[in-house]
């Protein structure tokens, strides 16, 4: 499914999206803006960087950062969920990840954590292990997946 055809999916089925990212920066966000007409469907984009801006703008807890850390299915809920919150939408998708260079023994780079909240079902979460492949690629493909879940989430509300 394209970009556009996701955004008439959604339009069809009257739903609004938001997304909460922190290490694709709006790239999901961009990728649905960047068709004509999708301000029908798309309600806004969070782009949290930082702990911080994870706490003020979505409401993630500080007892789940320092528990599971900003790169954990658990923050990932919680930035979805928060994203429903702070928005009109029904469909959220969150990112949060190590795209790189860098990483840890425990947490590498190529790591990305994933939610997808819908309003009135239990929010889902994932983590894909992209590997080493470089910043720009690992974002393009968090970006990608993350469509892919937003074609997901408009499919179980369909």
């Amino acid at each position: 499914m394209t970009v556009a055809e996701l955004l008439d999916r959604a339009k069809a089925l009257n739903v609004m999206i938001a997304t909460a990212e922190s290490c694709t920066g709006g790239m999901v966000a961009a990728a649905l803006t960047d068709i004509p007409g999708s301000s029908t469907v798309v309600d806004r984009g969070f782009v949290t960087y930082t702990n911080a801006a994870k706490q003020d703008m979505l409401g993630v807890r500080a007892d789940t950062l320092a528990a599971h850390g900003a790169v954990s299915e658990e923050v990932a809920r919680e930035m979805a969920e928060g994203a429903l919150a702070h928005s009109q939408a029904q469909l959220a998708v969150s990112i949060t990840g190590i795209a790189g260079p860098g990483g840890s023994e425990f947490k590498p780079e190529g790591r990305v954590c994933f939610g997808l909240a819908l309003t009135g079902r239990p929010t889902l979460t994932e983590t894909v292990e992209f590997g080493a492949a470089g910043r720009a690629n690992v974002r393009r493909a968090a970006r990608d997946h993350a469509l892919k879940l937003l074609e997901k989430g408009l499919s179980e509300l369909a």
